[in-house]
């Protein structure tokens, strides 16, 4: 089983480092937060293979992290001397018996320990024709990967290969599996495990004699003399079609599955990528440690999400999985305990967290939770109201709802900001808190999340006018009673009955709001929320 995992200056990650469980890890994150990368190193260090190729045929400059690149360049065009990077995946792996031979100190963190090293390095074969290439560093735009090479060893400094490393990996994506080949096996390995030999024979003969009677339907004999009336166009011989009933033609390949009467490849895209999967662990997970699963929840609904993921706990139950998803679906499932974060190659678990904060988010659904990670920026609101106001303000001054912005206002229940602000501090989550000041901004706001003020990414919100201590009596002191009057189709006469109307009908009067073409002035703390 793998420990840990370290990355260098591959793809999105400069410098990475990931622990992970024995047995399930459910990594969590954005759209290119590096999920897949991290399956994709893992397979790499264990396989040399990237793309079901080896990798020194896919070297590519698009391999190396950015960073790195840009000081390369930066360096390489200031004319200072500077070294290649390099990519680094090293794999530290469960102390075992079988694994004693990978033992050594030949990694980055120089423990003795037992482990896997892959690295994409410079190849000193090529030095001349390097040096004539950095003559004209302006010419250079990328990394010269044609003159490197794939170094594979393990930790004791061995050369290694499949047959030296007794872990067995599965890597299942399911929008890369070929859905016919694995229907195929699935079908032909139930007729090997279920059908005994009379069955086997009486399939064999019933699809002899299909094939036979074929050639004698009439409209194929029409189709054949036809065609025999063309000979010596194409051929002195006689030409016709037919089914081809030699032996290599085999039933076993030429039947395809069908559910409920559907075939393989017509039924919904759901129960493709589930059967993919299930296919896929049937013919892998037996003779696999390791299992890698890509994003298994695409086209699922909740209840076939539950059963498919329950099905793959079961199979795979003492193996250690590795799944990558953003689906709330799957965190719900799987446990927020094997729960991974990831953003930006920050990296943090519940289990970090505080004991109150992890308590909460266990029994939290999960979905919230989700919202933050995912989410390229989070506003962090008191109720539903204060969310249509902050929708309404930011709709207002950028023409565009936040969330095609990848800005995801949550209203979070309980007023339990710091739960989230402890998981945006670790990940480095770009999180703005919108609350009320309750008559005492110093004491009720500023002194309850001092602690964060140390995290840049975070931004509390607040009005520093105690004499207006929630989000109603500053609408109301930012807007006329007239124009709030004829949003609100009221006649109220005074502030106080206004007030009192919208702290009695939060919802009712935030929607107005939200509805409105007329102009609205909003507090100064909701205008620097949306900056």
């Amino acid at each position: 089983m793998i420990k840990k995992i370290y990355i260098q200056n591959y793809k999105i990650f400069d410098s990475f480092n990931l622990n992970l469980n024995k047995t399930l890890n459910t990594i969590v994150g954005d759209n290119e937060a590096g999920k897949s990368t991290i399956l994709e190193a893992i397979n790499l260090a264990l396989t040399s293979r990237l793309n079901g190729k080896l990798i020194n045929y896919e070297l590519s400059p698009y391999l190396f992290n950015r960073n790195c690149v840009k000081e390369y360049l930066k360096s390489l065009k200031a004319g200072k001397p500077t070294h290649l990077p390099e990519i680094i995946i090293e794999l530290y792996l469960e102390e075992d018996p079988d694994l004693s031979s990978l033992r050594g100190r030949m990694n980055s963190k120089k423990e003795d320990c037992v482990g896997v090293k892959l690295q994409i390095v410079f190849d000193e074969d090529y030095k001349d024709e390097y040096e004539n290439l950095i003559k004209k560093p302006d010419k250079v735009q990328l990394i010269p990967t044609e003159y490197y090479k794939v170094q594979w060893y393990s930790f004791a400094n061995n050369v290694i290969n499949l047959r030296k490393i007794p872990i067995r990996l599965s890597y299942i994506d399911a929008t890369t599996i070929r859905l016919q080949s694995g229907a195929d096996y699935y079908l032909q390995d139930i007729i090997n495990k279920d059908l005994d030999v009379k069955e086997r024979v009486g399939l064999n003969v019933a699809y002899r004699n299909l094939k036979e009677t074929f050639s004698k339907e009439k409209s194929i004999k029409g189709i054949n003399d036809k065609l025999t009336n063309r000979k010596g166009i194409i051929t002195d011989k006689d030409l016709s079609i037919s089914i081809d009933i030699s032996q290599k033609s085999n039933w076993e390949t030429n039947l395809v599955p069908h559910l409920d009467d559907l075939p393989f490849q017509l039924i919904g895209k759901g129960e493709q990528s589930a059967l993919k999967i299930m296919i896929a662990l049937e013919r892998k997970a037996t003779e696999s440690n390791i299992i890698l699963i890509e994003e298994p929840e695409n086209h699922l609904s909740f209840s076939s999400m539950n059963i498919l993921i329950s099905k793959i706990v079961n199979k795979c139950s003492d193996k250690q999985i590795i799944i990558s998803t953003h689906s709330a679906y799957v965190l719900n499932k799987l446990g927020l305990e094997y729960l991974i974060l990831l953003n930006e190659s920050k990296t943090t678990r519940l289990t970090n967290l505080p004991i109150d904060t992890q308590k909460y988010f266990k029994i939290l659904s999960g979905y919230d939770t989700l919202r933050l990670v995912l989410a390229k920026k989070s506003i962090l609101v008191e109720g539903p109201s204060d969310e249509l106001i902050l929708q309404k303000a930011y709709k207002d001054k950028y023409k565009i709802l936040p969330i095609f912005k990848g800005i995801d206002i949550i209203n979070v229940s309980g007023l339990s900001f710091c739960r989230f602000l402890d998981i945006a501090g670790d990940l480095k989550k770009e999180v703005v808190v919108v609350t009320d000041n309750d008559s005492d901004y110093k004491n009720k706001v500023d002194k309850k999340y001092k602690e964060y003020k140390k995290y840049k990414n975070i931004k509390i919100c607040r009005s520093k006018d105690n004499s207006f201590p929630s989000l109603e009596p500053q609408i109301i002191k930012n807007n006329k009673l007239k124009k709030l009057n004829i949003i609100f189709n009221k006649k109220f006469k005074d502030e106080k009955k206004l007030l009192n109307y919208m702290e009695n009908n939060k919802t009712e009067y935030a929607l107005k709001i939200f509805e409105s073409k007329e102009k609205i002035s909003f507090p100064e703390y909701v205008k620097e929320a949306i900056k």
